[in-house]
């Protein structure tokens, strides 16, 4: 009756550290995809922040008034390299202003031309969105982020 009792121990003590053993490798692993999905949408975050600024730039080195018109959307991707995207990025860009339907090439994203100060013409709406690309499965779930400034260039 003792050994008996012994060997049913033994069994229980040895599922128990099996179990805990399990349950400890899935915690591991658990713990290093949610670091890798961190790590991207980190990433996608600077990427906002960058494509944001990067329209900025652009506006500013684009004259509205000719004939160039406004500069509406810019798309691009992230790593562009010879490596594969793992980022789409997008940025529409809409503007505030008196006198930008009268320019000379009417193709501007125009919210209103009702503005009436000198200090707010030509302030623009910026959106940018930072997504993965869906050819590319760098995460378990994928990530999109976006961000909408109003910004004097």
């Amino acid at each position: 009756m003792r050994k008996g009792f012994s060997l049913i121990t033994a069994i229980i003590f040895i599922v128990l550290v099996a179990t805990i053993a399990a349950l400890a490798l899935s915690f591991s692993t658990f713990s290093t995809k949610q670091t890798s999905d961190l790590f991207l949408r980190e990433q996608a975050e600077l990427l906002v922040q960058s494509g944001t600024e990067y329209a900025l730039l652009a506006i500013s080195g684009h004259d509205i008034n000719t004939t160039n018109g406004c500069l509406n959307a810019i798309n691009a991707q992230y790593p562009q390299a010879g490596a594969t995207a793992m980022f789409d990025i997008n940025v529409t860009i809409n503007y505030l202003g008196r006198g930008l339907a009268s320019a000379s090439n009417n193709n501007c994203n125009i919210l209103s031309d009702l503005v009436a100060t000198d200090d707010s013409n030509i302030t623009v709406i910026i959106d940018t969105i930072v997504s993965t690309t869906t050819d590319n499965n760098i995460s378990t779930e994928p990530i999109r982020l976006h961000r909408r400034t109003i910004q004097k260039p």
